[in-house]
């Protein structure tokens, strides 16, 4: 006699009801996620500084106000240049404003400029790599030459130009740094592309008639998305390093909102000798941003390139 159903369930859950394992896997899904944290701190202790730091900067920037102890702007009397100390951690600049602070504020800057250009550029170059190297022929030739043409003039001329017909602001700096992100990263998404639209489960697709919206979808993203992911991540950093360079030229976001790149040039750079930590700490945390999304892409590239990942394969 065919077993019952519910013995049937028993089987599947491990001696429990069907319902109760998916429970249990439910419940022990923190103690993987700890396990597979353990594992690449582990594995990778320098990605894993690189996280912290990024888990660092994200909750600077989305609490400032609750963590900055004075506001970004706010002129403390009596305390014009003061060095650090107990109450003023990093010292105040040359208008009495609390370093600390504005470094705080200054890392929603960051994050801000780094996020929205990486996502803006990396959809444009999703789309750009994607669709060239899938259709391929005449239609990838002709985006590819406009691709070469875009990537053979300077990143610092483009994006000065850019910025001088646009004006200074935030969203014209996102702007402009998202249109270098989507030229040199398509190139990157369309070779990877490119290779996984050769495997046979691709043509196999094809063979049973599905479109090519379906398998750019459901064949072609999926794959590619670990690309673009360590292409993200590791954009971030130089998207960051491209904001503060812009800023200190004059061309990032405008004052009296604190950047790092514009505290470094402003008063940073004229009361450098008598005021110090006034261009080091900007400084430090423009090094600290970079250091750790690269560190983290770099990891995240180990992790997800099977090529990469080693002898036990495992993944987190």
């Amino acid at each position: 006699m065919p077993p019952s159903t519910q013995e049937f369930a028993i089987k599947l859950g491990n001696g429990l009801p069907l319902e109760s394992g998916e429970a249990a896997r439910r419940a022990a899904f923190p103690v993987r996620a700890a396990r597979s944290m353990w594992w690449f701190a582990r594995r990778k202790p320098l990605g894993a500084i690189g996280a912290v730091i990024v888990i660092a900067m994200l909750v600077m920037a989305v609490f400032a106000e609750r963590i900055a102890p004075f506001g970004y702007d706010e002129t403390i009397r009596g305390a014009r240049m003061r060095a650090p100390g107990p109450t003023h951690w990093l010292g105040t600049d040359n208008l009495g404003r609390d370093m600390w602070s504005r470094i705080v504020y200054g890392a929603r800057v960051s994050v801000t400029v780094g996020f929205a250009t990486i996502l803006l550029g990396t959809v444009a170059a999703t789309a750009v790599g994607v669709s060239s190297g899938y259709f391929g022929g005449g239609y990838d030739i002709c985006v590819q030459r406009v691709v070469d043409a875009w990537m053979s003039f300077p990143f610092l001329v483009i994006v000065l130009s850019v910025m001088a017909v646009l004006g200074p602001g935030l969203l014209n700096v996102i702007l402009a740094l998202s249109v270098i992100i989507a030229a040199t990263s398509s190139r990157v998404i369309r070779g990877a592309t490119i290779g996984i639209a050769a495997n046979t489960y691709v043509e196999a697709a094809r063979a049973l008639g599905a479109g090519h919206l379906r398998v750019i979808l459901r064949y072609i993203l999926p794959n590619v998305m670990a690309t673009i992911i360590i292409l993200a991540t590791i954009g971030l950093g130089g998207v960051i390093l491209a904001e503060s360079g812009l800023s200190f030229l004059g061309f990032g976001i405008p004052p009296p909102y604190p950047s790092w790149g514009a505290m470094l040039s402003g008063s940073g750079r004229t009361y450098m000798f008598r005021a110090p930590w006034m261009a080091l700490w900007p400084g430090v945390a423009i090094s600290l941003g970079v250091f750790g999304f690269n560190m983290l892409g770099d990891a995240l590239r180990d992790v997800l390139d099977p090529r990469l990942r080693g002898a036990s394969g495992r993944t987190t």
